[in-house]
């Protein structure tokens, strides 16, 4: 009698698990991993050269070093939750929503400081959130 080989069956959290990643889950990630390491040298110039952005009354105002420092810890967390995704973890796809909201949100704050870096980045952020929170099976709906 021949002997079967154990199959075993992987969780949906795992990689290479029972479901298959969406082409808007591979896009999101890879603009996630994208606009985090971009998120990450913009704080760092803002960090290097305090009066590099400038930006005369504003309600959201913060010294630029804080901004910078703002601008890096969310550019981590879009770095490991973009990885996450693509990875096809469970926790990718929120983690992942929620660090590209606070994106976005800061991104909105820091407009008056650098608009032309601001806006673009918003956009993708937006483009993030709609492809990780739109529904989600078995086939990328045209994605």
């Amino acid at each position: 009698m021949a002997t079967m080989p154990n199959e075993t069956r992987r969780g949906s959290g795992e990689p290479g698990g029972g479901e298959r990643l969406s082409g808007a889950s591979v896009f999101a990630g890879s603009v996630m991993m994208l606009s985090g390491p971009l998120s990450i040298l913009m704080g760092a110039s803002g960090i290097a050269r305090d009066n590099l952005f400038a930006a005369s009354q504003y309600a959201y105002r913060f010294d630029l070093t804080a901004w910078g420092w703002i601008h890096i810890a969310v550019g981590l967390a879009l770095v490991v939750a973009g990885m996450g995704v693509v990875t096809n973890r469970s926790w990718g796809r929120g983690v992942g929503a929620v660090a590209a909201g606070v994106s976005l949100i800061t991104q909105f704050m820091f407009v008056p400081y650098y608009p032309l870096w601001a806006i673009p980045v918003m956009t993708l952020d937006l483009l993030i959130i709609f492809a990780l929170t739109r529904a989600h099976g078995g086939t990328d709906g045209g994605w």
